[in-house]
């Protein structure tokens, strides 16, 4: 949802769990084995009211094959449920206030879990939006906000006890002045899990994003994930949280900000790249073996929050493209964010209707990004390694602007070099240079001069992505 700070604050712990054998950490368990087309996964973000002019769903299903050219498998969409109409500010958030835009209609404030609302259309709109999707080879993930719901929502008459009260019987609030689900109501965690049943079974949706997961106790996930494995059993579950035990069993990827903010951080504020690895290490340590992340740089919350400078206008058309080198061929899975295929800058928000601008495209900025998009996707779904190799950080004597590690999945080896800073550095590299008597072949890159064995000469945000080849 926003960017909720108290995720941001948690102190990173190493948690345990008892078992049989006694306590182990949860760093040393394994994460739990995700569905093939998560693993394979490049994920794309859908906000509605920023997608189409219109922001409908039948709309967006005319853009839909657009967005399947570009490589993706996975659309991911924000809330579409009938968002609460009351106009009480008391029960708005300050950034639904700030926005200026007067509109009530949140689309994190869910006044009813089981319709759609009728800004984006009709419920019929949504399964023939999902079938199209699915007719184009993509999966689909719907976007469940169950921390609060709304003033007003639908059930509160028959069930004044699915929200927390105070002693008095008043509301009381979770984050953003919204009321606080009471998950301590056993009727209330099933009335979400039937929700949560009914879209998989009525609707065929492939999975949930479960906004501000850490929030709400992991239990209800995890008996979540079990239901619903049983009507579907390769359903994924991706969580907003960086709680270190969501995916031991509930959950199959998950976000916060951490890697967005350290990315952010060496852009605008000049820290060095090596703290770029250095909160990549921190968070394999302490979180389950194998534990996976979705990579990305812009989302409905950064769009919406940056609305006098979009990431794009700050970071550049090149320093763009050089941190989705990066997601790209990182471990866990890259993501896009409707608009960023072809550059774009405008203003959107979740509080009201602010497209895509979607002439972009048609500028060269915009036909070069759509093609650089196609290539990174396309190369990920070429190259197991970039799926389901392990990665291994590769030394160089330039830490402060370059990033390099290497990709391996049996004999396969995929190198990824970029340089993050806006200025060119030569750099060389330690443990690959003889590369056991295998040279690199390049697969994709830009502005870089020299080779592995004598080091590089890297312009600004430029790359290299090298293979592993036998030489005959």
């Amino acid at each position: 949802m926003q960017l909720f700070l108290f995720i941001l604050s948690v102190t990173w712990i190493t948690v345990s769990c008892q078992t049989s054998q006694g306590t182990v950490q949860l760093n040393e368990q394994k994460a739990r084995t995700a569905p093939d087309w998560i693993m394979n996964g490049v994920m794309y973000q859908i906000q509605p009211r920023a997608f189409t002019p219109e922001g409908t769903l039948k709309a967006a299903i005319a853009r839909l094959p657009k967005v399947a050219e570009l490589g993706v498998n996975i659309i991911y969409i924000c809330p579409v449920f009938i968002a609460d109409d009351d106009m009480d500010q008391t029960f708005w958030s300050p950034r639904q206030k700030a926005s200026g835009m007067n509109n009530p209609r949140n689309p994190y404030r869910m006044k009813d879990f089981y319709h759609v609302d009728p800004e984006y259309g009709t419920d019929n709109d949504l399964k023939t939006f999902i079938a199209e999707i699915h007719r184009l080879g993509m999966r689909v993930m719907l976007d469940m906000v169950y921390l609060h719901c709304g003033p007003t929502a639908v059930f509160l008459k028959d069930h004044p006890d699915f929200i927390k009260r105070d002693k008095e019987g008043k509301a009381v609030n979770a984050a953003w002045k919204f009321p606080a689900l009471n998950f301590d109501n056993t009727e209330l965690r099933e009335y979400l899990w039937k929700n949560m049943e009914y879209w998989v079974k009525d609707f065929d949706v492939d999975g949930f994003r479960c906004d501000v997961a850490s929030g709400i106790p992991l239990d209800f996930w995890e008996k979540g994930r079990a239901r619903l494995e049983k009507i579907r059993p390769d359903v994924a579950m991706l969580a907003e949280s960086e709680r270190v035990g969501d995916q031991v069993k509930a959950f199959d990827l998950n976000y916060g900000f951490t890697w967005f903010g350290s990315i952010k951080r060496v852009y605008e504020k000049g820290e060095p790249t090596s703290n770029l690895r250095m909160t990549w290490e921190k968070m394999a340590a302490e979180n389950p073996q194998g534990a996976r992340f979705i990579r990305y740089t812009d989302n409905h919350d950064i769009a919406n929050d940056a609305w006098t400078n979009r990431i794009e206008k700050v970071w550049g058309q090149k320093g763009v493209n050089a941190a989705l080198v990066m997601n790209f061929t990182l471990d866990g899975v890259p993501f896009l964010y409707n608009g960023q295929e072809v550059a774009d800058t405008a203003r959107h928000s979740i509080f009201g209707r602010l497209p895509v601008d979607w002439a972009n495209g048609d500028t060269p900025a915009g036909k070069e990004r759509f093609a650089f998009c196609q290539k990174l996707s396309a190369l990920r779904h070429k190259e197991p390694a970039l799926t389901h190799g392990s990665l291994t950080w590769i030394d160089n004597d330039a830490p402060d602007a370059v990033l390099s590690f290497q990709r391996t999945l049996k004999s396969d080896r995929i190198l990824t070099v970029v340089n993050l800073s806006n200025k060119s550095v030569n750099v060389k590299f330690k443990g690959v240079s003889e590369a056991n008597g295998k040279s690199f072949k390049s697969l994709l890159d830009e502005g870089v001069n020299g080779d592995i064995k004598t080091g590089f000469r890297l312009q600004p945000y430029s790359f290299w992505i090298g293979k592993v080849k036998n030489e005959k």
